[in-house]
């Protein structure tokens, strides 16, 4: 990568926004990764230069929350940074110059109106360079159906955080591969586990955002 796009990297890694804001403490009045992004554009940086660096900051902080090194906190002021750079993308992505990965579609399944989970997962595929569709929370099973059809050759992801609310995820997942054999589940969520994962019949299961990532990347190779 080059100086400008490393830079990017540490500001989302860091979470630092744009040169106004006033986190992390000790890069208060730096440049952030919009003022970034929006000046290596500028000097001439590919797109799909910056979106390596905002996959590489996303990468980053990712590893260190499964890590248990970072927490919630950390990782959402990271992906409000790469919102802010991923925004001088948006031009690029819809001309076609720029190509996401992959489309993913996430949902927390049906009676189970937990978010929290599902948006670190969204928000760090994000910026692994996925299209995300976020269906949002209490999603039954037809909905997500309906999500496949409509984007074929998506990656569908189900979250869960009650145990009462997983029975919905394996209705899910039958649902999904009943009329879309081919199409890759992935699940997770805190009463989650592998061994559920392949009782229902799942392709695949992770208990952070980043083992997400790396699931989907195996999906994109």
């Amino acid at each position: 990568m080059s100086e400008l796009t490393e830079n990017l990297a540490v500001c989302i890694e860091r979470g630092k926004i744009n040169q106004a804001a006033s986190y992390p403490p000790d890069l208060r009045g730096k440049e952030g990764a919009d003022e970034i992004a929006r000046n290596a554009l500028a000097a001439g940086e590919t797109a799909d230069a910056i979106l390596e660096g905002c996959m590489t900051g996303m990468s980053r902080i990712g590893e260190k929350f499964g890590q248990n090194k970072v927490f919630v906190p950390d990782l959402l002021m990271a992906a409000k940074a790469m919102n802010a750079a991923m925004a001088h993308l948006k031009p690029y992505f819809k001309s076609g110059a720029v190509k996401h990965k992959g489309r993913f579609v996430v949902g927390t399944v049906a009676g189970d109106l937990h978010d929290i989970g599902k948006n670190l997962v969204a928000m760090v595929v994000e910026g692994g360079g996925w299209e995300v569709v976020d269906l949002g929370v209490d999603v039954p099973p037809e909905k997500f159906v309906d999500a496949v059809k409509a984007n074929p050759g998506c990656v569908v992801g189900l979250s869960a955080l009650l145990t009462t609310t997983m029975v919905n995820m394996e209705k899910t997942v039958q649902l999904i591969k009943a009329g879309h054999p081919d199409a890759m589940v992935l699940v997770g969520g805190a009463p989650v586990t592998a061994a559920f994962a392949d009782q229902i019949g799942a392709d695949g299961y992770s208990s952070d955002p980043q083992g997400a990532v790396k699931l989907l990347e195996s999906k994109a190779a």
